[in-house]
């Protein structure tokens, strides 16, 4: 049996291309991997490294874990909780921090685009950061993390804090591998398909959110950027919308491009916007209404404790271990 771990950021709203990239996913993960067992938490400890409003990011914190649920998630093999609620996530990453170079935080990529962008009021736990997602990791002994392509960065970092820590203090933390999920994973807005769909954007036409009703899915499908091409092909560089409207079509029912595109090879773009639109529906409205079940339950509360208690548990063993192997403590 192997575990993997994997955490998602409350922060923004949950759009279709987290429902496509991420959770998706990682139901279909559960499924495929049967004998495996999953730890997933809402990483609320990373969204503060910029300001969040104290209620907003609560709500966002249940609003993520009863949206997983709704969409699938196995609750009886999964141990789903709230990284806060867990204090060896900080506490191992300050240790983590001890071993990781300074050079290594400033070759991040969100850290040097901030930079870049000459931002103001950089807080210093956005450049230390990675050494709490290593944490979040290495805490668990994590043997797989499901990773997209702009995370493979942080997931090095992570094998090279655990490979450092455990030559210089002898083996201790196991050296997590990649799994990288199926093409299709990466949603583009819809406005502007040349940059990803942002649960962050402040414009909604670009995004469709998993709260979103009937009516606004179907309009903000039919809104969608397309061309004068007037051809229903698979191009994404000079018909990048419809691309990722294929793609979108393609990743919630499970086809591949080339199937949906001999579907509807000889249609309208409208008359194609109106059929992912109905699919969307489809999709998206009964995960609505298992959320809504979810959301002020004592099930989702129960679940929650449940998975707090049981990562609890491991990770203050771990800690104990970590703190003794360092030389912390008296004994």
């Amino acid at each position: 049996m192997k575990r993997i771990v994997s955490g998602i950021k409350p922060t923004g709203t949950l759009t279709l291309g987290n429902y496509i990239g991420a959770i998706k996913q990682f139901v279909k993960l559960q499924q495929a991997r049967k004998e495996d067992e999953f730890f997933l938490f809402i990483a609320d400890m990373h969204a503060i490294t910029t300001r969040q409003v104290p209620q907003e990011l609560r709500k966002r914190t249940l609003d993520i874990a009863a949206m997983y649920l709704a969409c699938g998630l196995e609750k009886d093999r999964t141990v789903l909780f709230i990284q806060s609620e867990i204090v060896e996530h900080v506490e191992l990453g300050y240790i983590l921090q001890s071993n990781t170079y300074m050079g290594e935080l400033e070759r991040m990529t969100q850290f040097k685009d901030k930079i870049a962008k000459q931002e103001s009021s950089i807080t210093s736990s956005l450049f230390t950061y990675p050494a709490l997602m290593a944490a979040d990791i290495l805490l668990y002994d994590a043997d797989y993390v499901p990773v997209g392509e702009d995370q493979k960065q942080h997931l090095e970092l992570t094998r090279d804090i655990a490979n450092r820590f455990n030559n210089f203090y002898g083996d201790f933390f196991k050296v997590p591998e990649p799994l990288i999920p199926e093409v299709g994973s990466r949603i583009m807005d819809l406005q502007e398909p040349n940059k990803k769909m942002s649960k962050s954007d402040e414009f909604d036409k670009g995004y469709i959110s998993l709260f979103d009703d009937e009516q606004a899915i179907r309009r903000k499908i039919r809104s969608a950027v397309t061309d004068s091409l007037a051809k229903i092909q698979f191009d994404p560089i000079n018909q990048p919308g419809l691309a990722n409207l294929l793609t979108i079509y393609a990743s919630v029912t499970d086809k591949t491009i080339a199937e949906v595109v001999n579907i509807y090879q000889d249609s309208t773009y409208q008359d194609f916007k109106e059929a992912l639109g109905e699919v969307l529906v489809q999709t998206l409205i009964p995960i609505q209404q298992r959320y809504h079940e979810l959301i002020n339950s004592e099930e989702l509360q129960n679940i929650l404790d449940k998975g707090r208690d049981l990562a609890s548990e491991y990770a203050f063993k771990k800690m104990r271990k970590c703190k003794k192997k360092i030389g912390l403590g008296r004994k």
